[in-house]
């Protein structure tokens, strides 16, 4: 009866944390993504060209994954809840400086910056989260964290687009810094009243509290900062990941404007038809693909890889198909699909990489993920807008569906030939602590 209490609280004060974590992501992919339902009206108010809209992506992914391993790497060795404290205070500022813009190059300077004030949260965000769940639940709490980022897409370029539809679109950004910097005090309140973190073992028991061992990080040894490169199948996530964000970054960034154009839509149309079905869609998958990935994952071992594995699987063809088709409702139908099978990937590609990662460098893992991913997606916007004329969405569609399937084959490889052995040496890790 204790152990089942025991549980309980575990499970209670861990959706509690996701909860309050929930809204900041959120607000973090408002303000992100607010700008791509602009495009039409920045092109006429600042005068930007095709190619400075794409970089409004580019120099944001550059940024912010330049950012990230860094941040990760505070967040394994400094306190997490001020990183993420002071990431919101500093990305609120921010957006509300977008705001105030008066040119392209103000703008541009503005969606750099915000790489590096965001690039601080996700990494402490993702790792306080993991640390302070059991291995059991840990796919469907990253899972319900990251709808945050769903919900946060829809409504950035949904407000986004139809406060731009009606000529205030610098209020849209000043509105949504102030809501980041509202948030700061409460949620400052709540993590202070959360234990300290050192991360936990994998092989703790089921209904061990998670909290009550957490004691300072000084204590726990750690491994050195390149050590992680050293395990093969984290080394292949870093290279299927990039490739499945830079499809996924085609998408956010010009999809909207690619349907305003093609369907002569308006601009908050537009807007909503880009993100409603796939993020909706994105939501579900997230908790089915966490669902499947924890429940097979008593009985397999690869279960998270192979979700990922049938993720990009899915989603090759699907997003090729977005590029091509004509009919509107058949385009809402074919989002809906790639949107339920990319959060497949999105909700298991960080518990994928803790399967071979340590608590001691889980923050760092999502910094490295993340910079990876950021690198070769910040190209996508920007290729897409500077060949937008003569490839267009489409064609560049095209060739992130062939990206989709060497990602296929890398993970396949890592299932069948560096999983296992990474798998063995994790866990002998485990026990030894």
């Amino acid at each position: 009866m204790r152990e089942h209490d025991s549980e309980e609280n575990t499970a209670a004060s861990t959706a509690l944390l996701v909860a309050w974590m929930w809204v900041a992501y959120f607000l973090n992919y408002c303000d992100r993504q607010a700008v791509f339902a602009m495009f039409k009206v920045l092109k006429t108010d600042l005068s930007m060209s095709e190619t400075q809209l794409g970089l409004t992506g580019a120099l944001f992914l550059w940024v912010y994954g330049i950012g990230c391993p860094i941040a990760g790497f505070l967040a394994d060795r400094y306190s997490k809840k001020m990183l993420i404290i002071g990431s919101l205070i500093v990305w609120s500022l921010v957006t509300i400086a977008t705001g105030l813009s008066v040119s392209a190059t103000m703008l541009l300077a503005m969606r750099a910056a915000m790489g590096v004030s965001e690039a601080l949260f996700m990494p402490a965000a993702i790792s306080m989260t993991t640390n302070s769940t059991a291995p059991k639940w840990r796919s469907r709490a990253v899972a319900s964290l990251t709808t945050a980022q769903i919900a946060g897409v829809i409504a950035g370029a949904s407000f986004g687009g139809w406060m731009a539809q009606q000529g205030h679109w610098r209020m849209a950004f000043i509105l949504l810094g102030l809501c980041g910097l509202a948030y700061a005090a409460p949620l400052a309140w709540y993590l202070s009243r959360l234990p300290r973190q050192s991360g936990q073992s994998d092989r703790q028991a089921p209904g061990e509290d998670l909290r009550s061992n957490l004691g300072p990080s000084q204590e726990q040894a750690r491994p050195s900062l390149l050590s992680i490169f050293q395990v093969p199948t984290f080394c292949i996530l870093c290279a299927a990941f990039p490739l499945f964000v830079f499809g996924l970054w085609m998408i956010y960034s010009w999809l909207a404007n690619y349907i305003e154009e093609k369907f002569e839509l308006s601009t908050a149309q537009a807007a909503w038809i880009s993100t409603a079905y796939l993020q909706l869609a994105t939501i579900l998958g997230l908790f089915v693909g966490g669902y499947i990935a924890d429940r097979f994952r008593k009985r397999f071992r690869s279960a998270r890889m192979t979700v990922l594995l049938a993720s990009v699987g899915c989603c090759a063809p699907l997003l090729v198909a977005i590029g091509r088709v004509e009919n509107l409702d058949l385009l809402k139908f074919i989002l809906v699909g790639y949107g339920f099978f990319s959060g497949w990937m999105i909700g298991n590609i960080f518990p994928a990489a803790f399967e071979v990662v340590g608590p001691a460098r889980r923050g760092l893992a999502v910094g490295i993920l993340n910079f990876f991913g950021a690198a070769l997606s910040g190209f996508a916007p920007l290729m897409v807008g500077t060949w937008k004329k003569t490839y267009g969405l489409p064609g560049m569609l095209g060739v992130a569906g062939i990206a989709y399937a060497l990602a296929a084959v890398l993970l396949a490889l890592a299932i069948f030939f560096t999983l296992p052995k990474d798998q063995d040496t994790h866990a002998s890790t485990s026990a030894g602590r």
